[in-house]
């Protein structure tokens, strides 16, 4: 993980608001988001290993996932970019489990902390300086 210093830092303001302005850079609210903070995710690279990530707390209110409105303010925290590295392929002493095949469909990663190539970092902070362009705007 290396984590970007960012404009955005401790800015507040409206989760929908946050929202809609990331979704135009094709951030998507990641899936381990609660009602009180979570994260916009975006993939830098084709086979979504490597990841911008912009935290958020929730200030006040609570977010109910990826609804249309909700009546949270939140508080941005300091972006950063990761890297997992998956096992690509077959699991040799997988067995069939239905119960657990509705549960847990994915691999855990070899690393979910790879280290990161200096190219995904300049790539992420050029990401970023244009969502702080536009946030200005």
């Amino acid at each position: 993980m290396k984590t970007l210093s960012s404009t955005l830092e401790q800015v507040q303001e409206s989760f929908d608001s946050v929202r809609d302005h990331l979704h135009e850079f094709d951030f998507a609210l990641g899936g381990n988001w609660e009602y009180d903070h979570g994260y916009f995710d975006r993939s830098l690279d084709e086979g979504h290993k490597v990841w911008l990530r912009i935290p958020f707390q929730v200030v006040t209110g609570r977010i109910d996932g990826d609804t249309e409105a909700t009546d949270a303010i939140v508080e941005v925290g300091t972006p950063f970019v990761l890297k997992h590295v998956y096992n690509e392929g077959l699991d040799q002493e997988a067995e069939a489990e239905t119960y657990g095949a509705l549960i847990d469909q994915f691999q855990t990663p070899l690393d979910a902390d790879a280290d990161i190539e200096d190219k995904w970092v300049k790539e992420a902070t050029g990401l970023l300086q244009k969502v702080e362009q536009a946030w200005l705007q």
